[in-house]
């Protein structure tokens, strides 16, 4: 399929505003950079594949994070049928890249704890809010669902999440994280 100049100068554009959020979106969703990286390539090489329908503007970046979202998918698929996981973690320690933890670890666990207690779909649509700082329409964007559905789930999840908290002994408050 030949592609004009123009397609190129927009998907060029595009791909230098959105590498670098992308790019986040995929290292905070997956379990190594590498994978990541594979996220993001796969996703720039669907939206070249797609430049025809690229949406124009910021459009263009939820468009892509929807991307994302199902290249991540199919990831976690493929991973799940795949029992290396630990193998891996374990190398990562072995070779001395253990995780970064924070100074208040005991709290950063039970929270870890607790949001992988929660659903897949909880996760990510709270993801979205805190991690790529998005708004309920951007959401909905992303996710093919309407800016009221957003609202509701997000709600929802938020409850969810709450109470997944308060059963590892963490209270939250407007001003605090504590740990019991």
């Amino acid at each position: 399929m030949p592609v004009d100049d123009s397609s190129r100068g927009r998907f060029e554009a595009v791909y230098s505003q959105t590498y670098e959020p992308i790019l986040g979106y995929a290292l905070r969703r997956c379990d190594s950079p590498e994978d990541a990286a594979d996220v993001v390539a796969e996703t720039f090489a669907t939206a070249w594949r797609r430049v025809d329908v690229l949406p124009p503007g910021d459009e263009a970046r939820l468009w892509l994070y929807g991307i994302a979202r199902n290249i991540l998918a199919n990831h976690h698929r493929r991973q799940a049928r795949r029992p290396v996981a630990l193998a891996a973690e374990l190398a990562d320690v072995y070779a001395g890249r253990g995780r970064i933890v924070p100074e208040d670890s005991v709290a950063m666990s039970a929270i870890a704890e607790a949001f992988g207690a929660i659903s897949d779909d909880d996760r990510e649509i709270l993801s979205l809010v805190a991690w790529e700082g998005l708004d309920h329409g951007e959401i909905a964007t992303v996710l093919g669902a309407s800016r009221n559905a957003v609202r509701i789930r997000l709600h929802r999840a938020r409850k969810r999440f709450s109470k997944a908290l308060s059963r590892v002994g963490v209270t939250v408050n407007r001003y605090a994280v504590e740990s019991v």
